[in-house]
């Protein structure tokens, strides 16, 4: 499955608000492991990025296509970036406070039917 051209200039364009250059990046293709039989085994489609000023690694090795695997793993530093960037106020942060709310009120809930009980 190949990636389409705006779906890449898409990401190359976020590539360029956060401030990444393709020369700041390392990639070398290494084998990945795990499920996908012989395919898998014998040829390098998973992609190890790092990015030099930053010093993140980022390893990508979903799907059994190279070129896919190079944009995932693109988009995954352009994430992890942008959540060192905002720090709080990133989309993760916000997704775990939203979670211990949850279970917080669920606990509370709970411990309120038991004591009724």
């Amino acid at each position: 499955m190949a990636i389409g051209k705006n779906k890449w200039d898409a990401l190359k364009e976020k590539m360029k608000k956060l401030h990444i250059e393709e020369e700041d990046l390392i990639e070398q293709s290494i084998l990945s492991s795990g499920k996908g039989g012989q395919k898998v085994n014998k040829v390098a489609v998973a992609i190890h990025l790092k990015h030099l000023p930053t010093k993140i690694h980022i390893k990508c090795q979903q799907t059994r296509s190279k070129e896919l695997n190079r944009y995932l793993a693109r988009k995954k530093l352009c994430e992890s970036i942008e959540e060192t960037l905002d720090g709080i106020n990133s989309k993760k942060n916000q997704m775990r406070v939203k979670i211990q709310k949850q279970k917080k009120r669920n606990r509370r809930r709970a411990k309120k039917k038991q004591e009724e009980s």
